[in-house]
């Protein structure tokens, strides 16, 4: 009798771990950027940065498209929106990257010496959150790419990051965009 209830208490034991498992967490689940849309207005003309990848992963490349040129030596207040436009009708995920503030930054990186960027907008800590900016142009024209990354859960306090150098941010990719830009 001894042994049969030692048993029972060894196979109680099994069946309470295995049903207290951590297999019914919940599952967060990334959400779908599917388009890019920045405007920028300035020198009197407004400027669209549009990055549309319906597919996904799939084999279609980005639809990137830009609207204008830039003017040399010119401020122009920018935003930025990310869509999925998988949805019906599309879902704005911009308004859980503003919940989420903590958890994201945009980056915006330009080459040849086009320009600057400074944020204009921040998180509930004070860090830069990208979603509204400043992009002063530089005084020589030229051509150059316009790269837009959006990171999440990255190091908000790492060297640099405040000032939007994303060398140290760490975090996963959620968007990157490259845009061809003109400035004239």
């Amino acid at each position: 009798m001894k042994n049969l209830k030692m048993m029972a208490l060894a196979f109680s034991t099994v069946l309470l771990t295995i049903s207290c498992s951590n297999d019914d967490a919940a599952v967060v689940e990334e959400e779908v950027i599917t388009t890019v849309i920045a405007t920028l207005t300035g020198g009197g003309q407004t400027i669209t940065l549009t990055s549309r990848d319906l597919d996904g992963d799939g084999p279609n490349a980005p639809v990137v498209t830009v609207s204008g040129e830039f003017a040399v030596n010119t401020t122009y207040s920018g935003s930025i929106q990310f869509l999925n436009e998988l949805e019906s009708p599309a879902e704005d995920i911009t308004e859980e990257i503003e919940e989420k503030d903590l958890e994201h930054q945009v980056f915006y990186q330009i080459t040849n010496s086009l320009g600057s960027f400074t944020y204009l907008d921040f998180d509930t800590q004070g860090k830069p959150l990208g979603l509204l900016f400043n992009f002063t142009t530089g005084a020589t024209a030229g051509n150059g790419n316009l790269t837009i990354t959006l990171r999440h859960l990255l190091n908000k306090n790492a060297s640099g990051v405040s000032s939007g150098d994303i060398t140290n941010a760490g975090g996963s990719t959620d968007v990157l965009v490259t845009f061809p830009v003109v400035l004239n």
